[in-house]
């Protein structure tokens, strides 16, 4: 017979589905609130399915007993994670799906900008763990710039102390952060060198999350009015693409700089919080944060990258999804002229809510917000090399929501499968046959848009035709490839980088080798090339959404650079 917790917690997993049934909903949320959770799984259990009901909550009561078990399961995490007496393994709390609950601590090696700045948002509650860092060589090589004659013992001597120098250093900061990271900005070294020496140490940042409001538990961004879910949430079958992606325009809005920060800082945690680190939120930047309140309590949002951290071709963007004030998921995309890479991560916690409506929703905002009409998923997303994907069936989500395949074999493969699952009532596909359908990308193109120039397109196949021409015609010189690109591309442009302001020649010296893989771009017509330049300054200016929309009315680039990185040309 299951335990009294058991049925409990059994009860309130349930409730997520029992809709309506508000009433109900609210006596399990009671009975719950009484469980003490011996151990993490329990505890586990129960913060999961109080959180999705706060995201997702049948009624204002639903609402508040959520918040009231949330809260205090934070003290009970907290009372586990200090404590031997349980019977189960607190390791629990770091799995990658549950990581993140108030009242526990995460410990991992984050890159030096992030740990920057969650070392200045949170204090004392972010540590260095000294004790699960291999010390060594890595030490060797930057410490002794700001330990005074550690070099003496560090070139000469083996088995050198290294903590107790630095701790002769920094006394009772020694495991601050602050102190260390501190030290290495002050190194007369460029930035990424800087970043890249403290990063090979791979030190472990310890961070007590505690009753912090970055925890899961705790997060919450107050948005649109509550939306509540006393009726069957929206499935798969309830949702066009076409109808949502080619309706009317969304509305959207730029936040203030100060807005933005407190997004950018709230995303930072939300992720940290998870084990997780994103190029697009790290490096974001607060001025170009983009919001979108779609309905049903969700408020979406796109975030640009800092001009000096941009991409050379594409552009990169951040997204994030709240729902009821509690954040959901998060998006990837890489926007090349009207081409958009997503990637899109519902929080484990969530996937059995609205994911394919929200996802809709996304997909409009980013056709709004910066012109993309073609919608790619990379293999990785589908399945490939990818366990967790095939066993959620990832490649039949985006599927049925409207994604075709863009390799021919892999149509066919589809195409069999549709007819099994039609004709044979419970077919699944095995985990084997989803392994064959995910080795290429699928396409979702909006209403009226179609095209193929993207089937066979990877923005990758335009570098390797670059180093490729290296390796023929340079004897594999990077250096002097740069310098002939640069030189070649600026008499065809009318640019010099010594004459552009400095984030403008960073972005022409990063585009210049794929431009010049452009074969008559020297006698392309002057009001093209007039236009190139526009595009090359734009990728360096406040936000790069300018950019996609001048190259987005550029034809005849779009046209050399998808024949140079299309399947045909490799």
């Amino acid at each position: 017979m299951p335990s009294r917790a058991e049925s409990l917690l059994r009860s309130l997993e349930d409730a997520r589905h029992l809709r309506p049934g508000a009433r109900e909903v609210e006596r399990r949320l009671r009975a719950a609130a009484a469980i003490e959770p011996r151990n993490a799984e329990e505890l586990i259990r129960l913060h999961e399915a109080a959180l999705f009901l706060r995201a997702y909550p049948h009624s204002p009561r639903v609402l508040r007993l959520c918040e009231r078990i949330l809260d205090r399961l934070t003290r009970q995490a907290a009372a586990l994670s200090r404590s031997d007496e349980g019977d189960g393994d607190i390791s629990a709390f770091d799995a990658l799906e549950v990581a993140g609950v108030g009242g526990t601590t995460i410990a991992t090696d984050f890159s030096f900008e992030l740990s920057r700045r969650l070392a200045a948002r949170h204090g004392s509650r972010v540590t260095i763990d000294w004790n699960a860092v291999e010390l060594g060589d890595r030490m060797r090589a930057a410490w002794p710039d700001f330990i005074p004659l550690l070099e003496e013992e560090a070139l000469a001597d083996a088995n050198v102390p290294y903590l107790d120098w630095l701790s002769a250093a920094a006394g009772a900061r020694r495991s601050d952060p602050r102190w260390l990271i501190a030290r290495y900005q002050r190194k007369a070294l460029p930035r990424d060198v800087r970043a890249d020496l403290f990063e090979a140490m791979g030190v472990p940042i310890s961070w007590d999350l505690g009753r912090s409001r970055a925890s899961r538990t705790r997060m919450r961004r107050p948005g649109p009015r509550t939306f509540f879910h006393d009726a069957p949430l929206l499935a798969r079958r309830d949702v066009s693409l076409d109808e949502v992606v080619g309706g009317p325009p969304m509305p959207i809005r730029r936040l203030s700089r100060a807005a933005g920060e407190a997004f950018v800082a709230m995303v930072q945690d939300a992720t940290a919080a998870r084990y997780r680190e994103f190029y697009t939120f790290t490096h974001a930047d607060p001025s170009s944060v983009l919001a979108a309140r779609p309905g049903r309590g969700v408020e979406l949002f796109l975030v640009g990258v800092v001009a000096d951290r941009r991409l050379p071709l594409r552009a990169a963007y951040g997204g994030f999804v709240v729902k009821n004030a509690v954040p959901i998921g998060y998006i990837e995309g890489l926007a090349f002229f009207e081409r958009l890479e997503i990637g899109f991560n519902m929080y484990y916690t969530f996937r059995e809510g609205e994911s394919a409506w929200i996802y809709a929703q996304v997909l409009k905002m980013h056709r709004d917000a910066l012109g993309v009409t073609s919608f790619s998923i990379d293999p990785y997303q589908l399945g490939f090399e990818n366990h967790e994907a095939i066993d959620s069936g990832a490649f039949w989500f985006y599927r049925k929501l409207g994604f075709r395949p863009t390799d021919r074999d892999v149509a066919a493969g589809v195409a069999r499968e549709e007819r099994r699952i039609a004709e044979t009532a419970g077919y699944r596909s095995s985990p084997a046959t989803l392994r064959r359908l995910v080795t290429h990308n699928l396409l979702y193109e909006a209403p009226g848009t179609s095209s193929r120039d993207w089937d066979g397109f990877h923005v990758r196949r335009i570098g390797l035709a670059v180093n490729r021409r290296m390796r023929r015609d340079l004897g594999g010189d990077a250096a002097r490839l740069r310098a002939i690109a640069e030189r070649r591309v600026g008499r065809a442009l009318g640019l010099r980088p010594d004459e552009l302001p400095p984030a403008q020649a960073r972005a022409y010296r990063a585009m210049a080798p794929a431009l010049d893989a452009i074969p008559d771009l020297a006698r392309w017509p002057r009001e093209d090339r007039a236009a190139l330049a526009q595009i090359v300054r734009a990728k360096a200016g406040r936000e790069e959404r300018r950019y996609l929309r001048l190259m987005q009315k550029h034809p005849r680039l779009r046209a050399a650079w998808v024949r140079l990185g299309s399947v045909l040309n490799s």
